[in-house]
């Protein structure tokens, strides 16, 4: 019996293991990076060992250091969750040559799917379809478009895709440099690559005694750069013979290898409807969450119980219902999917499962993967699932980094998606549809920011006389504020006047403020950010003070002198009345409404002079790593678009290009160096 299980691991999915582990009656053992010191995994585990570093490389990467805090700690067992040493063999041997026990599949059949061509070639043999690798020096144009792909590793990292048979040799070169970087082996190799194609995988748990489960089939074809977005069960759209088809190969590839565990096959589905073996994955799934939802299990716990020896029945249960699962990131998709940094304020999503890696008040940093959560809604249908889930992500309370939210609700509710009609080349088709601002004649932004516009003036105590609640007595001089919708986007400029005949604001006709009575205060022993309660026992940090609070009972005009409640503003639109929560951090405000939240930034009245770059300048995007730079030099002619650096940020590479053809007068990076976003890179003077 496991009594105490280290989880070499960090964020949602160690959380998701100390979660069922305290179900179960085991103790468990957590290890954090000095980055991770604070983070909610260290502080929820009965007991955390220090891991000295930040980067992966140095902590979570390094078996030996995981195999001694478990031994310090009295663990006796390891559970490695999913990616960093989830699926390196030499960990797991590690780990029982310490005598502990692995929660795992063997070392073997671990190694036996490590390398995607070995895979292959025993696949091959066991019957399982699959698409035939090329020659990288055979590829001719009548082979194109081909995938190029790491042998080893995974999250789309050392993947290219080619269409042109001149971008090839460059594509294979950087395939095989971001693969050796990432995992420390440059193997890759070429294969067909299906247009229109699905991803669908096949959940597999295999006991210790030679049964084998197939638990359906889950949906995952909705990704960027290769990562998965959205995810769902059972796939739309199979018929019956081709599941039997996915479930058999699923189970005879686990057979192959002496599977033990959970795992899962994972395959392409053409268009015609033919399956194609891709990889399997010796580990849990991020996305094992819609699984468990309609089949009523807890993979994580028969992970633990297949590792004591017991034994599966021999039938999984049935499913019922549809799940889908989307991953909240904090990336800007409209900005080449670029990760964003800072302080999570606030992140609440009622009413759907929700596995979150931080809580409100946490930092996202720059050190690991941007997930910040994974939204999980169940129903009896695929359409009431996918509706909760852009229902609930829709009224979700997420202040802090720029996040994926709008695209993921966009997306459930395109109609090909919601038709079951999606394949992997869904989001880089549609992204400027997901992605592209609200029509100029949609009044939500500018409404959302005459929210905040009141909000902000409730907040400014009255100074003088003739000055109440933050409107001048005064009905011909208006209010001004200015605004930028973010990420990035336009600036909204405020004029309204409160007058003894109600609300006037320009640009907004039929618009009336309704007001609300005062706040209730934060619970009492509770500290609390503008945008939520830090839990007990949590010092507030300085300068931080209690949300202010609700408002009840709208419906009354507002009376001259009085203006919105600082967290609330209610409108009265031609009729109709809306709530619009609003929350300050400093020069960025956060509205919330039941139709979607908006970010903005408050622009000062006289912008400051010194905030200027040279023309041409290539500034960081993000905190991060340079790992290559081009062949070019001071002096040279570059193209627009020309790649000139690569960063690497939350395990992601993302390429620096020159603005527009010209002369590279400046760079300033160099592999290996770190730099601070906002950091001077290099600079192109344009031609003329």
């Amino acid at each position: 019996m496991i009594r105490s299980l280290l989880v070499a691991n960090r964020a949602e999915i160690a959380r998701r293991i100390v979660r069922t582990c305290r179900d179960l009656g085991i103790a468990t053992v957590a290890v954090h990076s000095d980055a991770d010191s604070d983070a909610p995994h260290a502080r929820e585990a009965d007991a955390a060992v220090r891991l000295p570093g930040d980067a992966p490389a140095d902590t979570y990467l390094r078996g030996d250091l995981l195999v001694k805090a478990a031994l310090a700690a009295g663990a006796d067992a390891v559970h490695p969750g999913y990616g960093f040493l989830s699926e390196h063999a030499d960990f797991a041997r590690a780990v029982r040559a310490a005598g502990l026990v692995w929660v795992g599949p063997p070392p073997e059949a671990m190694e036996a799917m490590a390398s995607k061509t070995r895979a292959k070639e025993i696949m091959r043999k066991a019957g399982v379809p699959l698409l035939d690798p090329l020659d990288p020096a055979e590829v001719t144009a009548r082979d194109l478009p081909v995938l190029v792909k790491a042998a080893t590793g995974g999250g789309g990292r050392g993947m290219r895709v080619v269409r042109e048979l001149a971008a090839l040799p460059a594509e294979l070169g950087s395939a095989r440099a971001e693969a050796a970087s990432a995992f420390g082996d440059g193997e890759i190799f070429v294969e067909p690559y299906m247009e229109g194609a699905r991803h669908v995988e096949v959940q597999v748990l295999a006991d210790t005694h030679g049964t084998v489960w197939t638990l359906g089939t889950r949906d995952c074809s909705l990704q960027r750069r290769h990562q998965k977005v959205i995810e769902e069960a059972p796939a739309p759209g199979l018929d019956g013979e081709l599941r039997h088809t996915l479930a058999e190969s699923a189970a005879n590839a686990a057979r192959a290898i002496g599977y033990e565990g959970a795992g899962t096959v994972e395959f392409l589905v053409s268009p015609s409807g033919r399956a194609y073996f891709l990889e399997m994955n010796t580990r849990l799934q991020v996305e094992h969450p819609v699984t468990e939802e309609i089949h009523g299990l807890d993979l994580v716990a028969l992970q633990l119980r297949i590792a004591e020896g017991e034994r599966l029945g021999a039938e999984p249960p049935a499913p019922r219902g549809h799940a889908v699962e989307a991953r909240l990131y904090a990336e800007d998709p409209s900005r080449d999917w670029r990760p964003q940094t800072g302080i999570l304020h606030r992140l609440e999503i009622p009413g759907l499962r929700v596995d979150s890696g931080p809580d409100g008040g946490d930092v996202i940093g720059v050190h690991y993967d941007p997930m910040l959560a994974k939204v999980i809604a169940v129903a009896p249908t695929r359409a009431e699932a996918v509706r909760r889930l852009a229902h609930g992500l829709e009224r979700a309370r997420i202040h802090g980094p720029v996040t994926n939210r709008e695209l993921l609700v966009r997306a459930l509710r395109h109609p090909e998606f919601e038709a079951g009609r999606m394949d992997t080349g869904f989001l880089e088709r549609h992204l400027p549809e997901l992605t592209t601002d609200a029509p100029d004649n949609d009044e939500a932004v500018p409404l959302a920011a005459l929210a905040a516009a009141l909000a902000d003036a409730a907040r400014r105590p009255a100074t003088v006389a003739g000055r109440l609640g933050g409107w001048r007595n005064v009905p011909s001089q208006p209010q001004l504020r200015s605004y930028r919708a973010e990420p990035g986007g336009t600036e909204h400029e405020v004029r309204y006047r409160l007058t003894r005949d109600g609300l006037l604001a320009e640009g907004l006709s039929e618009v009336r403020l309704l007001t609300a009575e005062p706040g209730r205060a934060a619970e009492p022993g509770r500290a609390a950010d503008p945008g939520g309660a830090v839990e007990p026992g949590r010092v507030a940090e300085p300068g931080r003070v209690a949300e202010p609070g609700r408002v009840a009972e709208p419906g009354r005009v507002a009376e001259p002198g009085r203006v919105a409640d600082p967290a609330r503003v209610v409108l009265d639109v031609a009729g109709v009345r809306r709530t619009f929560e609003v929350t300050a951090y400093g020069d960025r405000r956060y509205v919330d409404t039941p139709q979607g939240g908006h970010v903005f930034t408050a622009l000062p009245r006289f912008p400051d002079p010194t905030a200027r770059t040279e023309p041409g300048s290539l500034l960081a995007p993000m905190p991060g790593t340079v790992v290559r730079v081009a062949e070019v030099a001071v002096g040279d002619r570059v193209e627009a678009g020309q790649p000139l650096l690569w960063l690497e940020a939350m395990k992601m590479e993302h390429r620096v290009t020159a603005p527009a053809a010209g002369v590279l007068t400046a760079l300033h990076a160099a592999p290996g160096r770190q730099v601070e976003v906002g950091a001077l890179l290099a600079v192109v003077a344009a031609e003329e």
